[in-house]
């Protein structure tokens, strides 16, 4: 249907004239743009993920709480914004090219799933805007200059609220093991995390009594004998902090976990449903519809990085205890009445 427009009307553009315009095309049933959103603009909107959209939690997430998030602000699929979407789930190898082909064609906006992904893109483009998801100590890692002043053309969220979430997992694993001593830490190199933050997560689980043992991988294939190196000296727990290379190998990670006789607690819910033990975690539904609102505050004319970086302020908490039954583990019942979702 061809778009109307005031000039089509012989009218000139007048408050009166814009006020039957609107009224118009509101009885018509024609989405009408909103304020500051440019009549007639098709966004071109760059996103660089780590999940395939063929996939239940591309729409549960990237494409349900996105798409509802802008849909809220006026933004209808073609014909407000079309998604140029590339994902990976080896973005140590892929993100830069992908970041570079964004650039090439012009988008609009880039919507960058965590750390790497968003410091490859600010790498490639200085110009067009980025806003983040997933970012875990976008300042310590030098994304921003701060949460409140971001600066440059980088803003967004993070997944955590710092490190002390992962005290509150670390917590989590001694109510459900008060035993517990030992607790190994898988982490993906300093591509996606800076020394400050494990600096900060070795400090919280000293306060709760536990030693940390760090076992760091650059690569998929470092898995299986990071888990041999934990088994040798007896680990009692893991902790797998946020991370790409975590969440594209949930489910490897959880079987070998399982193997190796190791209750789990991770960053991502995906994790649990994959067959983790545990998750504690932002709502990602909910942080790519947050996401959406700084996309529609940068295309109405804001600055990113006048825009400050939000944390989130509520976790879910996600039990598998099938996971729990097959360590011979019993959920303390007040853990469990605590629980966002329980998997059976």
């Amino acid at each position: 249907m061809r778009r109307l427009r005031i000039a089509d009307c012989g009218l000139r553009n007048g408050p009166a004239t814009i006020f039957l315009v609107t009224l118009a095309l509101a009885l018509l049933g024609v989405p009408v743009p909103s304020d500051g959103q440019e009549p007639g603009k098709v966004y071109r909107i760059g996103g660089l993920g780590g999940v395939s959209p063929a996939t239940p939690v591309y729409e549960r997430d990237w494409g349900g709480g996105f798409r509802e998030g802008l849909r809220g602000s006026g933004y209808i699929p073609g014909q407000h914004f079309v998604m140029e979407y590339r994902w990976t789930d080896k973005p140590w190898e892929e993100a830069r090219s992908q970041a570079a082909e964004l650039v090439s064609l012009k988008v609009d906006l880039i919507l960058a799933v965590g750390n790497l992904r968003t410091r490859v893109a600010k790498e490639a483009t200085s110009t067009i805007p980025i806003v983040m998801v997933y970012s875990n100590d976008p300042v310590g890692f030098g994304l921003v200059a701060s949460l409140a002043r971001p600066g440059g053309n980088v803003t967004g969220l993070t997944f955590t609220a710092g490190p002390e979430l992962a005290g509150k997992q670390l917590e989590l694993l001694k109510e459900v093991v008060p035993t517990l001593s030992r607790v190994a830490v898988l982490w993906a190199s300093a591509t996606f995390f800076c020394a400050a933050y494990l600096r900060e997560t070795e400090a919280a689980a000293r306060g709760l009594g536990l030693s940390l043992q760090f076992y760091e991988i650059r690569d998929p294939k470092e898995i299986e004998s990071a888990f041999a190196a934990m088994t040798k000296v007896r680990a009692e727990a893991l902790l797998l902090p946020q991370s790409d290379l975590n969440f594209a190998h949930a489910r490897r990670i959880a079987e070998l976990a399982a193997q190796n006789r190791l209750p789990t607690v991770h960053g991502f819910r995906e994790a649990v449903e994959a067959g983790g033990l545990m998750a504690y975690a932002a709502n990602a539904r909910t942080m790519f519809r947050r996401a959406a609102t700084y996309v529609d505050k940068i295309f109405k004319g804001a600055n990113p990085g006048d825009l400050p970086v939000e944390q989130p302020t509520k976790f879910d908490l996600l039990i598998n205890l099938k996971t729990a039954k097959a360590l011979g583990l019993t959920i303390p019942p007040s853990l469990l009445m605590r629980a966002d979702q329980v998997i059976e």
